[in-house]
């Protein structure tokens, strides 16, 4: 089918011309004016049917949700509401619809509705504006790290190391049920000759390949069989993790700050029309709330004003003081109260000093090594370590990264104090043997950037199939 897309259309009309489009009805009125919509933008297209035109067989087939091919010329438009339209010359009906039973009616559905029609809620203007959003952060990451000159690495889904320490594992086996019930299983039968699972993360396979190819990144999918039903975790999410060699801390720093700010541009520049509906869409939700759980910023607001403002970077002990002696602290308007250095900081506060106190997006480094990952290398302090996280208004904890340890003899120690067998990661500790090199990294949970981006609440909308506990229907 030579059809033309109807964003193709919008960026450049050609009047007076027959052209031949595809796509689903999203409304039908009074027999005669028809909303179609084919995916490629937000924007449905008017298809006018004139007296006598169409068959009234076929116009009795139309209904919302059904697929049609439309011939036609296009117009200007007489009525309101839109610049053009097409004047219909001839229709082909390619998929009926049962409109009675048609779960995409138009109007209002919950997104806990929608989550039930996961197959066909991208039919919504909503959901067709959040995928196409991601689909063009997707491309952005790619550009963006291709223009800086890394090399883009497949790490495996199925790996024997938990690279996160975590131990919320997916176990992947062919060995029968009632011998993995049992207290000792001999994995040496197993099809891999050893225990295995999905993995939690490509970090520990990506450094092997920065200290060979300088700069690369992963992205792809990740998973944690954790038993957590918030808005923010999914059993199954995508992550973007680069690995770069000869990067200290601040590099690193530097290179999230960039990225995240190039992303946001680039969403400004590709998605404005999508971008525009959703932030439509929040304003009137927020219209609705009390006035002091309203939003400071809308969505586009909110995705310039941290293009706009450069990342503010504070050490953990510096962020601790601040929380402590805060007035949310000491009036107890923290769920968590801030008492003892090197607890682990919340949601709450994390956005209480992007949104409160700092006004501008945040980066948290030189975190207490008690509550980061073994493979953080260590300060000349001993007690903290060269972790930093990035702040966003709205969603706290964005980007999680680090300098790594490079030093064997550290590394080793540190492994040993957190109960890691060195046996499982010899091929790991050989990088600190063979040629080491100070290097960093860091990850970007890719539903986090999304739901940012678009102001959804709940990871469950920004992911075709979302994989929660007790959910894996589609």
């Amino acid at each position: 089918m030579d059809l033309k897309k109807i964003k193709q259309i919008y960026d450049s009309p050609d009047y007076n011309n027959s052209i031949i489009i595809g796509g689903w009805v999203r409304a039908f009125r009074a027999n005669r004016f028809i909303e179609l919509n084919d995916g490629s933008t937000i924007k449905n297209i008017q298809c006018v049917i004139l007296d006598s035109t169409i068959e009234e067989g076929i116009i009795k087939r139309i209904s919302v949700g059904c697929s049609l091919k439309v011939k036609g010329k296009l117009v200007e438009s007489q009525g309101k509401g839109q610049s053009f339209e097409i004047r219909v010359e001839e229709i082909e009906i390619l998929g009926e619809s049962d409109s009675e039973n048609y779960p995409i009616q138009p109007k209002k559905h919950s997104f806990e509705f929608l989550r039930d029609q996961a197959h066909l809620r991208i039919r919504t203007s909503t959901f067709s504006s959040v995928m196409r959003i991601r689909s063009n952060l997707a491309f952005g990451i790619h550009k963006f790290f291709n223009d800086n000159n890394f090399n883009y690495i497949h790490t495996p889904i199925i790996t024997s190391n938990d690279a996160e320490g975590a131990g919320e594992m997916f176990r992947v086996t062919t060995i029968d049920q009632n011998e993995i019930q049992s207290k000792e299983v001999d994995y040496s039968k197993d099809f891999f000759g050893k225990k295995t699972s999905l993995t939690v993360s490509g970090q520990l396979e990506a450094e092997t390949y920065a200290l060979g190819l300088g700069n690369v990144y992963t992205f792809g999918p990740t998973f944690r069989a954790e038993n957590s039903n918030t808005s923010r975790h999914a059993s199954e999410f995508w992550m973007i993790e680069p690995e770069m060699a000869f990067y200290d801390l601040n590099d690193n720093m530097d290179l999230a700050e960039s990225f995240l700010k190039y992303l946001l541009q680039y969403i400004l520049d590709s998605c404005l029309d999508d971008l525009n509906f959703l932030d439509e869409r929040l304003v009137k939700e927020d219209s609705q709330k009390p006035k002091n759980e309203r939003s400071d910023l809308n969505l586009i607001e909110k995705i310039k004003f941290t293009i706009n403002n450069k990342f503010v970077r504070v050490s953990y002990s510096e962020a601790f003081e601040i929380l402590r002696n805060s007035n949310y602290n000491k009036k107890k308007k923290f769920n968590f109260k801030i008492e003892e250095w090197g607890s682990d900081f919340q949601s709450e506060h994390e956005r209480f000093l992007v949104e409160k106190h700092f006004k501008s997006p945040v980066i948290i480094y030189d975190y207490p090594s008690k509550i980061k990952a073994f493979y953080m290398r260590l300060n000349d302090d001993k007690k903290t370590v060269r972790a930093m996280d990035v702040l966003f208004p709205g969603i706290g904890e964005i980007i999680g990264g680090s300098q790594r340890e490079e030093r064997l003899d550290v590394l080793k120690k540190r492994m040993n104090e957190m109960d890691i067998d060195e046996k499982d990661l010899w091929w790991y500790l050989d990088l600190r043997k063979y040629g080491t090199v100070p290097h960093s990294g860091f990850g970007l949970g890719f539903e986090r950037i999304v739901m940012f981006c678009t102001g959804m609440q709940n990871i469950r909308d920004v992911i075709p199939y979302p994989r929660t506990p007790k959910n894996a229907s589609f």
